[in-house]
């Protein structure tokens, strides 16, 4: 199977470079820079889950991408996708499938507008993980996963080949006949994570020892959990109860990447994480004023940070 990586940062590095490791024919879409740095130092991972140091993978940049992939793996962040789908188009073949690892449901429909919905699957990965300023993956913590699968929840036979391609990588790896509800618990979670804990500029274990912390907490879950069932996709029970036990812990030290993200002045993925569910509220008629507040607190730091 030939594997496109688009983007070869904490995401596409960890995975594809786990792929690439097993064995798997994967080719890294990416940037002059970051193709001049794996040329000179190889693809380098670091994991409590093992260490590898490759040797310089296979890349390729837009201008001379030329041929077509079995697989395109889309790892780059929701405010890179319009140019990384200019830039993958030359890649996908009638066969393709494309696996995206954004977070949300928004570029779903941007992909699809591209390619045809035939072409786009399912995916979500958890991971907590980071590319510090020597090019290096820093993989942070133990989770490693990647789920994937068929919107209509068949199990067709080419996300068999994926399922058997990822087998013997050093990850995590599911099939899942779900794969649109688990996109849509991860999203009412990650939500609620990334709204509170950029906001109050704090991890979970600060804010819930806080007057009313837990409380606000959970109250955006519950606002993310209504929007979720407003478009059909209301978390189960099991994943609920996880997610409160995980935003309400003493004393931990979780939060949002997109925190890390804002406290560095980067860019955050405000529209597609908070932005696009707050629209989708808006259209079931919900009154969500906790999601709104976390939203035009982001849009405003994203003014600040134009000026």
């Amino acid at each position: 199977m030939k594997i496109l990586v688009v983007g070869a940062g904490a995401i596409g590095g960890y995975f594809g470079g786990r792929l690439l490791e097993s064995g798997q024919d994967v080719t890294f879409l990416v940037r002059k820079a970051r193709a001049e740095t794996l040329a000179r130092k190889g693809l380098q991972i670091r994991s409590a889950q093992g260490d590898i140091d490759l040797p310089p993978p296979r890349t390729v940049q837009a201008d001379a991408l030329n041929e077509t992939f079995d697989l395109i793996i889309v790892s780059c962040k929701a405010y890179h996708l319009p140019q990384a789908i200019e830039d993958m188009a030359p890649a996908v073949g009638e066969q393709t499938a494309i696996l995206p690892l954004l977070n949300g449901m928004r570029h779903l429909d941007l992909l699809e507008a591209r390619f045809g919905v035939g072409h786009v699957l399912g995916g979500q990965c958890v991971i907590p993980a980071t590319l510090d300023a020597e090019g290096v993956v820093r993989h942070l913590g133990p989770a490693a996963g990647l789920s994937f699968g068929e919107r209509d929840g068949s199990r067709s036979p080419r996300v068999e080949r994926i399922a058997e391609a990822m087998a013997s990588a050093r990850f995590d790896s599911r099939l899942s006949t779900s794969i649109l509800q688990d996109m849509w618990d991860k999203w009412v979670f990650l939500a609620s994570l990334a709204g509170s804990t950029c906001m109050m500029r704090a991890p979970v274990g600060d804010i819930v020892a806080a007057p009313d912390g837990e409380r606000a907490m959970l109250d955006l879950l519950e606002e993310c959990r209504r929007v979720a069932e407003a478009n059909g996709h209301a978390p189960k029970d099991a994943a609920m109860e996880r997610s409160r036990g995980m935003l309400t812990a003493k004393g931990s030290t979780m939060s949002a990447s997109m925190l890390r993200d804002l406290e560095q002045g980067s860019a955050v993925e405000a529209d597609h994480v908070i932005g696009d569910l707050l629209v989708r509220g808006d259209a079931a008629g919900l009154i969500s004023p906790a999601l709104r507040l976390a939203y035009v607190h982001l849009k405003a730091y994203e003014v600040r940070r134009g000026r």
